[in-house]
Order: C-alpha cells, then structure tokens, then sequence
C-alpha cells in the first residue's frame, strides 16, 4: 500500500502511522494508537527491570564490634532473601593489613552464619586493601 494510502487510512480511523521496521525496504509500518503503544512498551521495560539481579555490598572492617557486626549480617540476610547477590567484604586501611588473618576469621563466621540461605559463588579473595567473597541465595 502505498504511504498516501495508509496515512489517509489511519486518519479515517483516528489512528497514527507508525514505523515499526525503518531498515527493511520497503519501510514496514503499522496503523495503531502511538500513546497506547509507548505506554506498553514502558511497561514492559519496568517489569524486565524489576527482575535484574543486583550485585549488594557490605563492608567490614577487622576490628568491626558484635553488634555492628550483627547487624550487617541482618541485612545480607535481607539482601539474600530477597533474592540478590551479595559481595561481603573486609577493607584494611594502613597498618591493619597486618591482620588480614583477622579478615579471613570474619568473612568465615559469615559463610557460617549464612549456610542456611547462602551459596559462595566466589570464595574469599583479596584485592589491595580488599578481601572479599560473593555469596548468592540458594534455590
């Protein structure tokens, strides 16, 4: 059909011509509500957004305290619920790199601590002033 054509069509109808496929020759288009249409297309981009994985991160230091302690592990437990993966890591700063033994003591506690919900997905690692291991929820 020619362009004429089908624009006169789709203004008979209260419709918009819309080019669905621009590279094809020749040009694929489509008589419908252009508002209705963007409208679906966001809506689908939301849902395919709620259901990306995030990557969270929680820090500890070597000399982090029981109940801030406690209390990071409450959130990995939420994060690991909620269905996301978590990097847990211990960041040294100057001289504390002397106890990075103290970092793997901590980072074991948690794997422990969260054997019930959680998987490694990467097991204790150490980048710079970073020691760090990945866990991810179990099925």
């Amino acid at each position: 059909m020619g362009s004429r054509e089908a624009l006169e069509l789709a203004e008979q109808k209260g419709l918009d011509l819309v080019e669905v496929a621009p590279s094809a020759r020749p040009p694929v288009v489509r008589i419908m509500d252009y508002g209705k249409f963007r409208y679906e297309q966001t809506k689908k981009q939301k849902k395919n957004k709620k259901n990306v994985i995030q990557v969270k991160e929680i820090q500890f230091r070597p000399k982090t305290d029981i109940h801030d302690y406690n209390f990071k592990l409450r959130h990995i437990r939420e994060f690991l619920e909620k269905g996301h993966r978590v990097k847990v890591g211990v960041y040294f700063r100057g001289r504390e790199m002397a106890y990075l033994d103290k970092g793997r003591e901590i980072l074991a506690q948690v794997l422990v601590e969260l054997e019930d919900i959680a998987k490694v997905e990467k097991n204790i690692d150490q980048a710079g002033h970073l020691m760090f291991l990945i866990v991810s929820p179990k099925k």
